[in-house]
């Protein structure tokens, strides 16, 4: 029997023809065996981390209990596997800890070259990492002597946990990596993590170095000896997301940084021992300053160089999403390593504080902290860390942040669709000017391509590589090609050329990429000459034939009926907002750049979405329509027929209302004329109820009567306790009453003072204090209670106080079902039946 995922790959094609427009058809019908599920590969899954040998092709996957290699070249041929699982008795200890069985399996999250001819393997094995050494010509792991596999310990150097946030990067034949290192997940270090031990060093346990992060990448910068004349020493730049320290805020309120440390750095001779002398990190602001938009959530981050083999032409591209939006949102902004390198060489941010005013920050020592090591210093006679002077290490222990940001305008801004990995391409327009291809890998298996020239971005291809369950996790750019990971699949799609745009239109919106179509041939080629003039894409989408540009869509006319909900979409491109032009009616709501229609007769017409295009550091913006709707009716005949439905239906309503109404009011007539009858005959509540002498004593003494305003006296007393593991507990001597819930109530401490509730204006209410006995007052909203007392013409009379556990007793056997219940709790208040004793009035303040 076939594979059911078989079967859906041979149908995939031939399913996407059937959409029309569908420009991404032609090229997913031309990936036949370029997509690898699970039946291919063997049932391992959990692939979270990908390692290419750019020399052979080679793709080594670390999944879960495995290791797999994968000829990209012949995707036809049989994966490679290794084994390399968790002994039943360790997983039964991991279960026994708390873990889920399936957490407590070894997850491979690191797998990095030696350089030697093997691989450095690292799993989080049962909550226990451990690392191991894979040889690359016999595809197996090194033996120990007993025969198992060779391991030693991968603390500090993997994640405890298979979801945890982590990166690690070979920078030498020395591994640096940015993990958890205990057990509960709960500490963090950037650390240099191999190599001898006198070298191994990490970050000091301070939330002013690290502060719940979230870690997303790493980058290994090494100085070219060409045009490095000052000696500059090789760096490690991580990138992650943190709780700022340095907002004072309610929330907490995640920034995104980016860190760096220098290769040569062992830590200091006295103050930062084993630490990092060199440690310093920097905000990254990705905003949009028209919009004021901030995006401050680091998913991604894809390090690229515009010029191979210099270093300073490096570019970061960060992925962003936003902590403050609720729908699915997704940013690229890009930094440059020379800003990055400004800010890491400029002034301090001072974290001390006094209790109210910033101190006057510190004069920075000589030589300057946090620097690294080159010519200049080794000539005054600092060849090492280690012969830093305590002033200057402890200033950089103290200032591990700098006062200015890395800020950069967003090149993309997408609504609607939440992004997961980000690779990008370097391309070469045909009028000179440089070029990126973004490819974007989504959370639902979707691989989106985004051409960046100059100021202008468009959308050139959005293809679906797997199921939408499956989210896209890693990205591989290799000779052209593009290697797509989810957690179960592989894919290898065509990532450069002209070529792989099957249409003119398609062709068209790479114009700026430095393709064009040919009619003749049918094709989409390369070019060296000069796009046209005015749009470079709308000008190519016209000798296409068509009148559809890319700021100037075709109408689309849409045949509606009368109370019929859609969304109208507008893809949006650029950072700036997007704005609707409509009939003028109040149906419609906007979701970020889409449109919320109701159609009614009036709001029936034209809908044309306008949004600004602009690129960073661009003043006045260009308006490009994006999309172009017409809303007709579908029957026009149907509008008497709905709208007679529409009157039933509100008809109806009124009816129903109408009944639900007498019910209320029957409910309340009974209520009220049962408890007068119950009060004529002169029948008295049981003891146990709050009415009784036991009861009443629950009110204690008070220094100042209540009035209270609110609709419930439970709710306010029960705003007056803590609420732990489903009860209401009260941490003062206040004498409260409060709701648990079912009906009951419990009397949390039996004496002290009874607050008295809030107005709602940010007042206490209070009546004149006395030492009489006098009633306390409620308002007409429980005045049920008031006429109950005129009724039976008693008054309480204050008794001897009984324990408290006869209390509790008490009140657990006043508790009723349903009307009864109901009644007795009504009646059980003794404030409604008498006047609680009152103690000489003190000074309060709430």
């Amino acid at each position: 029997m076939m594979n059911p995922r078989v079967e859906m790959l041979m149908l995939l094609p031939a399913l996407l023809c059937l959409f029309p427009g569908a420009s991404w058809a032609a090229t997913l019908g031309g990936l036949g065996d370029n997509v690898l599920g699970p039946y291919k590969f063997q049932d391992v899954g959990n692939f979270s981390t990908f390692l290419l040998d750019r020399s052979s092709g080679v793709l080594f996957l670390g999944a879960r209990d495995a290791i797999l290699s994968v000829d990209t070249s012949n995707l036809n041929q049989e994966p490679r596997k290794i084994v390399w699982d968790v002994p039943e008795e360790k997983r039964r200890s991991c279960v026994a800890k708390g873990k889920t069985e399936v957490d407590c399996n070894n997850y491979i999250r690191l797998l990095e070259f030696l350089g030697d001819g093997r691989i450095y393997v690292c799993g989080t094995y049962a909550f226990d990492p451990q690392c191991a050494f894979l040889e690359l010509t016999s595809f197996t792991l090194e033996k120990a002597e007993d025969g198992g596999v060779k391991m030693e310990t991968g603390k500090g150097k993997c994640p405890f946990e298979p979801s945890q946030h982590y990166t690690a990067v070979m920078a030498g034949g020395t591994l640096y990596t940015a993990a958890t290192s205990n057990f509960l997940g709960t500490l963090f270090d950037i650390s240099r993590a191999t190599g001898s031990e006198q070298e191994r060093i990490r970050t000091e346990r301070s939330i002013n170095w690290l502060s719940d992060p979230e870690f997303v990448s790493s980058a290994f910068i090494e100085e070219s000896v060409e045009n490095n004349p000052i000696g500059d020493d090789d760096k490690i730049y991580f990138f992650f997301t943190e709780v700022a320290k340095e907002y004072d805020l309610y929330t907490k309120v995640k920034v995104p940084r980016v860190a760096r440390v220098c290769k040569s750095d062992v830590g200091g001779m006295k103050t930062l021992q084993r630490r990092w002398t060199t440690f310093l990190k920097a905000q990254l602001v990705c905003e949009d300053r028209p919009s004021g938009q901030r995006y401050n959530i680091l998913t991604d981050v894809f390090t690229t160089q515009q010029t191979p083999g210099d270093p300073s032409s490096t570019l970061f591209y960060g992925l962003f999403t936003s902590q403050w939006e609720h729908e699915e949102l997704s940013a690229v902004c890009v930094f440059s390593l020379t800003e990055i390198s400004k800010v890491m060489d400029g002034p301090f941010k001072e974290l001390k504080k006094t209790c109210e005013n910033w101190i006057n920050p510190e004069p920075v020592p000589t030589p300057r902290p946090g620097q690294c090591l080159n010519n200049a210093l080794k000539v005054e006679g600092f060849e090492t860390s280690l012969k830093l002077p305590d002033k200057v290490l402890t200033f950089v222990r103290d200032h591990p942040l700098m006062e200015n940001s890395v800020s950069a305008a967003p090149l993309l801004v997408r609504k609607g669709v939440r992004y997961t990995k980000l690779a990008v391409s370097q391309t070469g327009g045909g009028d000179g000017q440089r070029g990126a291809v973004l490819h974007l890998g989504t959370d639902r298996g979707e691989l989106h391509r985004v051409a960046v020239v100059g100021q202008n971005t468009t959308l050139l291809q959005e293809i679906p590589l797997f199921s939408s369950q499956e989210p896209v996790n890693n990205i591989l750019l290799h000779q052209g090609l593009a290697l797509v990971g989810s957690p179960l699949s592989l894919a290898r799609v065509q990532a450069e050329g002209c070529a792989l745009y099957a249409d003119c239109k398609e062709c068209a919106r790479a114009r700026g990429l430095g393709c064009v179509w040919s009619t003749e041939e049918a094709a989409c080629s390369p070019t060296t000459a000069a796009p046209g003039p005015g749009d470079v894409v709308d000008y190519a989408l016209k000798k296409c034939g068509t009148v559809e540009g890319r700021c100037s869509p075709s109408m689309s006319e849409l045949r509606v009926s009368l109370g019929l909900r859609l969304l109208l979409p507008c893809v949006q491109l650029s950072p700036r907002p997007c704005s609707w032009e409509h009939p003028p009616h109040r149906q419609t709501r906007q979701h970020n750049s889409d449109l919320e229609v109701t159609v009614t007769e009036d709001s029936l017409g034209k809908y044309i979405c306008t949004c600004q295009e602009a690129g960073p550091g661009v003043r006045d913006p260009t308006p490009c329509r994006r999309a172009a709707y017409d809303l007709t009716l579908d029957d026009p005949s149907a509008i008497g027929v709905m709208v007679t439905a529409g009157g039933r239906h509100v008809l109806a309503i009124y009816i129903l209302f109408f009944f639900l109404g007498l019910v209320f009011g029957a409910f309340l007539l009974y209520f009220f004329t049962r408890r007068r009858s119950i009060v004529h005959q002169g029948h008295h509540l049981p003891d146990n109820s709050l009415s009784s002498e036991k009861g009443r004593d629950l009110l204690g003494s008070s220094a100042t009567p209540q009035s209270p305003s609110s609709a419930s006296l439970l709710s306010d007393g029960f705003r007056l306790t803590e609420k732990r593991n489903g009860t209401a507990t009260s941490n003062t001597t206040t004498t409260l009453l409060s709701n648990n819930g079912n009906g009951g109530l419990h009397g949390n401490s039996y004496s002290g003072t009874l607050i008295s509730p809030s107005n709602g204006h940010g007042n206490s209410l209070y009546s004149s204090c006395n030492t009489s006995n006098s009633g306390l007052k409620l308002t007409s909203e429980i005045l049920a209670a008031d006429l109950l007392d005129g009724r039976t013409g008693e008054r309480g009379r204050p008794q001897e106080r009984e324990s408290g556990d006869e209390v509790d007793e008490g009140l657990g056997d006043a508790l009723g079902d349903g009307m009864k219940g109901l009644e007795e709790e009504m009646a059980s208040f003794p404030m409604y039946k008498s006047p609680a004793p009152l103690a000489k009035c003190e000074e309060s303040s709430i």
